[in-house]
């Protein structure tokens, strides 16, 4: 008996040597696929003709403020000897842009994107992975194994690691953070309002400086067809036409930058004093307290666009962004409101229209036309990003089901989102028509922009922390040089609410209170199905048949649950005298990472014994993936059902035993009968195959090597003989099952979705109520069904009803 146990335990320890020595390589190329996710590297040609492009996507909302900032920044024109003020102006101008969009965003913020993706939810992702601060708790170990999923580790008694903790030590600061998050992207949806606002309407004055008597509604006309005739295009996507966007773009910053220094040498080269901070100071000092806060709000719109920056980081590599807007973008916006400058100086009547008023006259209408082009591109960016925003909303569970067209085959962030379209459409032309002139609409603009500012500032504190590592002394650094220019602006912004400010804090409040009651009830909902499934004791107690007829086929249940069988599927078996031969439970959860590759997507695991014929299948997306591009889901999940099947068979009588939970009160259940789910994992999509056997992921279509699995069988069936037998044996098991599901797929398929009403439990308060009952169920209406979003057939579609209450 001694011997025997011996002999087991040296068996067992040769096999985990054997284990460890086929691991060492499978990780080396776990981290060889981590790192090529992680670091691109390109070539100087590329990354020059890449700053080229990124001109069009990422900076024309930037490059286009110059066409309203001096107007705004003095609102009742300029008088005599305030030649000084308006040097002062530029100087703060100057200054805005060094510190924020060169400093804060080109050479820090950036660093911060998530895998190449920029964006306040970008931010909350990436903080996601590093801390446990996502609201709904559907993760898994296996996540973290993903190549695109990276996260960094702590010393115990570190900085970051007591800030990891104090975040993580109540719900009130994870739902902090999360409001933050929302206020952050609900202000972000008001820019994709007022930037085809402003920017057109502005672009669309240049009609009336030619022709003083013609009236401001045919300006207004002209912008309000305009953006009909952009927000009516978007069904078609930029693909075929942005191609075009960076030359416009190029040409406008080249044609703003030449008109700013020949104006400095035609006018008055003086205003170069602006380059002096003194001259900040000076201002400051001369203006009066109330045009101080006008004359900040006007300088505010020089940075506008910065945000969008961020959120249009699409495929730009960072260094890209950097070289276009340290080489080309910075220059020319320095020469443009140096330029402008001088022409006001020398022409202070001209205030209002300073821009166009100071281009020769010999250039006049074809620097109309590129006005016009840039600021049609400039809102194409702004919208492109909503639409981004919204996505990403989505996909962490904080804004209902839209619809989501993809409207290119090369570039995955292309995508059109009609209902939202519409939406800005509405609101952009009320906006538009409603305000008639650029000094409201610039304050509204101002307001938005400020506010995505500061949230961006205070999740950056975290990032750096946490992400980062860095020294508290440059955190704080960071914090102190941003909020000493940011919080003025926010001051001059809300003093300006009542003349125009508004606009943006009623249409991101609507959001935030779409967004909040949305992720609120399906917080509420997930928590109330994981209290509620149904334990594995309870289904092993019904034996084999589950306590029905076992009909031939498949069936497909949905469910938001990534494990545990749930509450639906008792109330399916307790109401129905039959149930599908093989039952296959399908999650799709999305991840807080931009992407899942695709041989990494699905994780199939067994749910009892074998005889039950039940699994799970859970298929993970990033927030940037679209479940629209699985075209046929069905056969995906059953071809990894598959797979994992023959994998497992090949695992048997290698497999640990801590791979088994064996349940205490299981009645004649041995290992094969067990409660919890097997820790081995499939991944398969589209042909390519993966597979682990300790939660870990290498992408077998990469791999040089075979599965683990099949590794182990080769090397140690020579070994022993009675393992030979078994395996030998398992192998006509495993293609009876194999066969049998062949049967039932071939019988039918059908999907099993459930059609959840959620209800306000009876002693709740009336604001919750209002926000359940009410919000939820209206949403929940007027949103998509799941079927359409799986892509279910209507024909082998089965709908469970159920009312939650929570």
């Amino acid at each position: 008996m001694a011997s025997q146990s011996e002999s087991e335990l040296t068996n067992r320890g040769s096999m985990w040597e054997l284990d460890q020595n086929l691991d060492q390589p499978m990780d080396e190329e776990a981290g060889r696929l981590k790192n090529m996710y992680r670091e691109k590297k390109f070539s100087s040609a590329l990354l020059l003709r890449l700053a080229f492009q990124s001109l069009g996507v990422v900076f024309g909302d930037l490059g286009t403020s110059p066409l309203y900032v001096f107007y705004n920044i003095f609102p009742r024109g300029i008088g005599e000897g305030e030649d000084e003020d308006v040097i002062g102006a530029l100087s703060l101008i100057i200054y805005t842009l060094t510190l924020i969009p060169l400093l804060k965003y080109v050479f820090v913020v950036l660093r911060a994107n998530d895998n190449g993706q920029g964006g306040t939810f970008a931010l909350y992702s990436l903080l996601c992975r590093h801390a446990k601060i996502n609201t709904i708790p559907n993760q898994h170990r296996t996540d973290e194994e993903l190549t695109t999923y990276s996260r960094q580790t702590y010393e115990e008694n570190s900085v970051a690691a007591k800030i990891k903790r104090w975040i993580e030590s109540h719900a009130y600061k994870r739902n902090i953070l999360l409001i933050l998050v929302l206020i952050g992207t609900c202000t972000a949806i008001g820019d994709g309002i007022l930037t085809p606002a402003i920017s057109v309407l502005s672009a669309s004055g240049g009609i009336k400086v030619q022709n003083q008597n013609m009236s401001t509604d045919i300006v207004v006309l002209v912008a309000v067809v305009i953006l009909i005739g952009l927000f009516s295009m978007q069904h078609y996507g930029t693909d075929k036409v942005g191609w075009l966007f960076a030359p416009i773009v190029l040409l406008w910053f080249i044609l703003i930058g030449s008109v700013g220094a020949i104006n400095i040498h035609k006018y008055d080269s003086s205003v170069l004093k602006a380059y002096n901070p003194i001259y900040i100071y000076r201002f400051f000092q001369r203006r009066r307290n109330s045009d101080i806060w006008t004359s900040l709000g006007g300088i505010m719109l020089s940075i506008t666009g910065t945000e969008a920056l961020f959120a249009d980081l699409c495929h730009f590599p960072v260094l890209a962004i950097q070289i276009a807007f340290t080489l080309i973008v910075f220059p020319c916006l320095l020469l443009a409101y140096s330029g402008q400058a001088a022409y006001i100086i020398s022409n202070k009547t001209h205030v209002a229209d300073a821009f166009y008023r100071s281009i020769p006259d010999a250039i006049y209408w074809p620097a109309f036309v590129i006005a016009t082009a840039a600021a049609i591109v400039a809102s194409q960016a702004t919208i492109s990003a909503t639409y981004s925003i919204i996505k990403q909303a989505l996909a962490l569970g904080c804004f209902p089901r839209v619809k989501i067209v993809h409207t290119s085959k090369k570039f995955l962030g292309q995508i059109y989102i009609p209902d939202i379209n519409w939406i800005l459409l509405v609101l952009c032309i009320a906006v538009t028509a409603g305000f008639k002139n650029q000094s409201q609409i610039g304050n509204a603009y101002g307001t938005a922009v400020v506010i995505v500012m500061l949230v961006t500032t205070f999740l950056m504190v975290p990032i750096m922390l946490l992400v980062w590592k860095s020294h508290w002394i440059l955190v704080v650094t960071f914090i102190v040089l941003s909020l000493m220019v940011e919080v003025p602006y926010f001051v001059a912004c809300i003093l300006k609410i009542d003349q125009g400010g508004w606009v943006p804090l009623v249409v991101a409040t609507a959001f935030f209170v779409i967004m909040y009651v949305w992720h609120f009830c399906t917080v509420k909902r997930y928590e109330f199905e994981m209290h509620s499934k149904v334990s594995m004791a309870w289904i092993l107690g019904l034996g084999p048949s589950l306590g029905l007829v076992r009909v031939p086929g498949i069936g497909f249940v949905y469910t938001e649950l990534a494990s545990g069988v749930p509450h639906i599927f008792s109330h399916f078996i307790t109401n129905l005298p039959a149930i599908h031969s093989v039952v296959v439970f399908v999650c799709v959860k999305y991840l807080p990472v931009y992407t899942v590759p695709t041989e990494e997507r699905f994780l199939v695991r067994r749910i009892g014994p074998k005889n039950f014929h039940m699994f799970r299948c859970v298929a993970r997306y990033g927030y940037k993936d679209l479940h629209k591009r699985d075209e046929d889901f069905e056969r995906m999940l059953f071809d990894c059902v598959l797979f994992f099947v023959r994998l497992e068979s090949m695992m048997e009588g290698y497999s640990d035993s801590d791979e088994f939970s064996v349940p205490e009160q299981a009645p004649g259940s041995g290992r094969a009968a067990f409660l919890g789910e097997r820790a081995c994992a499939t991944m398969c999509s589209n042909g390519e195959l993966s597979f682990s056997s300790q939660d870990s992921i290498v992408p077998a279509a990469r791999s040089p090597l075979p599965p683990r699995g099949l590794r182990l069988q080769l090397q140690c069936s020579a070994s022993a003989s009675a393992s030979a037998v078994g395996q030998a044996s398992s192998g006509d098991t495993v293609g009876d099952e194999l066969e049998f599901l062949n049967r039932c797929k071939d019988a039918g398929v059908v999907h099993i979705l459930g059609n959840t009403i959620v209800r306000a439990r009876r002693d709740s308060g009336v604001v919750k109520k209002l926000a359940v009952d009410y919000m939820y169920a209206f949403m929940r209406r007027v949103c998509r069904e799941n079927s359409v979003i799986f892509n279910v057939p209507h024909e082998s579609l089965l709908n469970v009803g159920q009312i939650y209450y929570i």
